[in-house]
């Protein structure tokens, strides 16, 4: 390996440069965003637009390539990061092109100390990030503080991370998350970094796990920082806060929940101590959201030993309870929530279920089996409903697509899109968290064959390279028309301000004239994302004059009324509604769109 004196300049190793800062500071918090790097650690740009994607990318592999073939790896290491200066590809770049080799299938120790000169003694950030890169697959266990201190560098952070996690995932989950700036969770982070655990321990016990302070992603990389798996299951402190972490991670489109390495271990745990638990309400729409998770969301898809799913589902629903009724509409809405769910999900696991394919006596599959659930999101977070489909026992959506959830019921159950018809049709199955436009969204086409319906011709556009393609599923279609035909009727999941939303679409779609005399258009008529409990209508149209009057001219606009449950039939309050908008401009009383 080449010695520091051997690069062609004199600045230091970043490496060596954050080792020094660190060690000069080392009880102060990390300056948000990482340590200054040092001054010429990332040149200057000119102005001169730097190669393009495919352009870089293919520089880069060419140069780590032949840097590869040298056999001296300190000598490899210099011309690697000198060329990479002269290419004047970002770092960024750099790391993406080295992280998408294929690990190298011979010479992986001459690989591996290549990746180590860059990383030890590379003076510039592109040098030290193709080190990362390389170091991903091959990083060993006398990497772990290297990774550990170059990570804290500014730009550095995920990149030292990525390489650190199959080695010390405690270390790259903390990498992560120094660099949050949330209040609630700082003082937290940093007793972590200053190998404080009594007082991290201390302060997990104290921390909110609510969504506007904790993110799902966040609450993984804490239980990873901290250990949580791996906690004595008596650990005093320890169930409220891993029943809030597991509940962040576990619920809701952007579940992190098979990320997380010691999932079924913690499950196991929350669930053999979920009796202790005071009877607070949001202690028992947490047990539920794992519950539901296990049933029908990402949850089931962990590695469970045979049995243990079920047990440990029926644990948790064991310890909910009867939440009483509060005086609070919000806190009424939740706890309604939790009996309705629970009730749905105690039927659920009473009934046999079969885990896998119909067979022929050769073995060969004949059927699949499918099964429609719509799951209702905890309402004391902000509220997604969504088509669940599992086919066989599994999930589908989270298995083929992850970007987001499956399609609320109205648009793929209730107005009757996974009817196989005699010809086939398209259906959008889930959509991106964001938008379609976005990150993709997943469709299937649905079509009769004689005594089957099939699902195949997958389609998944926008999404970004993950999971593989789903294969074509034959379903008896006898068994399929039952299934949805069940799921179209049940309505059990529903709480009145949704029907209530679904009378006022209805008489909307069945009376145009209602918006149309006031030149408007209707919009979608749903719930409040953030207060189910509300019923939103939405309109467009153009804003009304400064008299009153309506202006034409004008660009047209969204508007939105929001109508509280107030307790009455959705019937009467969805008549109500519709009377109110033929009565009078309904602008007058809405407020505008984003």
């Amino acid at each position: 390996m080449s010695a520091p004196a051997e690069r062609p300049t004199l600045a230091p190793s970043l490496y060596a440069h954050a080792r020094d800062l660190r060690a000069a500071s080392p009880e102060a918090p990390l300056p948000p965003g990482g340590l200054p790097l040092p001054a010429g650690a990332r040149p200057a740009r000119d102005g001169t637009p730097g190669p393009r994607a495919r352009e870089a990318r293919e520089a880069v592999t060419t140069l780590v390539r032949s840097a590869l073939a040298d056999a001296e790896p300190g000598r490899a290491a210099t011309a690697l990061e000198r060329d990479l200066t002269t290419a004047g590809v970002r770092d960024r770049a750099v790391y993406a092109a080295v992280a998408a080799l294929p690990p190298p299938e011979e010479n992986r120790d001459r690989a591996r100390a290549l990746a180590r000169s860059l990383t030890r003694t590379g003076t510039t950030v592109a040098a030290v990030a193709a080190g990362l890169g390389l170091l991903v697959p091959l990083g060993e266990p006398e990497d772990v503080p290297y990774l550990r201190t170059l990570g804290l560098l500014h730009g550095l952070g995920d990149q030292a991370a990525r390489a650190l996690a199959p080695l010390d995932p405690r270390a790259a989950a903390l990498l992560r998350l120094l660099r949050e700036r949330g209040a609630a969770l700082r003082p937290l982070v940093d007793a972590l970094a200053r190998g404080d655990e009594r007082t991290a321990r201390a302060l997990l016990t104290r921390l909110p796990t609510a969504p506007r302070d904790l993110g799902r992603r966040q609450a993984r990389h804490l239980a990873e920082a901290v250990g949580l798996g791996a906690l004595p299951r008596d650990e005093p402190g320890f169930l409220i806060p891993a029943l809030g972490l597991l509940a962040r991670m576990s619920g809701g489109p952007e579940s992190e929940i098979r990320a997380y390495g010691d999932a079924v271990a913690l499950y196991e745990t929350v669930a053999a101590r979920a009796r202790e638990l005071p009877p607070l309400l949001g202690h028992r729409a947490r047990l539920v959201t794992l519950a539901q998770e296990l049933d029908s969301g990402d949850a089931r898809l962990l590695p469970w030993p045979p049995g243990r799913r079920r047990a440990v589902l029926a644990a948790l629903l064991a310890a909910v309870g009867e939440p009483e009724t509060p005086a609070d509409p919000a806190d009424r809405g939740r706890a309604e929530w939790i009996r309705r769910t629970a009730r749905r999900l105690a039927a659920v696991t009473t009934a046999v279920e079969a885990e896998g394919r119909r067979t022929g006596a050769s073995g060969a599959p004949l059927t699949s089996r499918l099964r429609i659930e719509v799951a209702v999101g905890d309402p004391g977070e902000p509220t997604v409903v969504e088509t669940r489909l599992l086919i066989d026992g599994r999930p589908l959506v989270p298995s083929v697509f992850g970007q987001g959830p499956g399609e609320p019921p109205e648009r793929a159950l209730l107005n009757g899109a996974l009817r196989a018809g005699p010809e086939p049709t398209e259906v959008r199955l889930a959509e991106a968290s964001c938008t379609e436009g976005c990150c993709g969204a997943l469709y299937v086409t649905v079509r009769r064959e004689g005594p089957h319906v099939v699902w195949d011709g997958w389609r998944r556009p926008g999404a970004p390279p993950g999971p593989p393609h789903a294969p074509a599923y034959r379903f008896d279609a006898d068994a399929y028309d039952r299934e949805v035909t069940r799921a179209e009727r049940d309505l059990g999941w529903a709480w009145p301000a949704r029907r209530t939303a679904w009378l006022i679409a209805e008489g909307l779609r069945e009376r145009p004239e209602i918006l149309g005399r006031w030149g408007l258009r209707p919009g979608w008529v749903s719930t409040d994302l953030h207060r189910p409990e509300v019923t939103v209508i939405t309109f467009l149209g153009p804003p009304l004059r400064p008299d009153g009057t309506p202006g034409p001219e004008a660009a047209p606009r969204q508007f939105l009324r929001r109508l509280p449950d107030d307790g009455r039939p959705p019937r009467e309050r969805a008549a109500e509604a519709l009377r109110l908008l033929t009565e009078e401009d309904p602008r007058r009383h809405s407020e505008p769109g984003e």
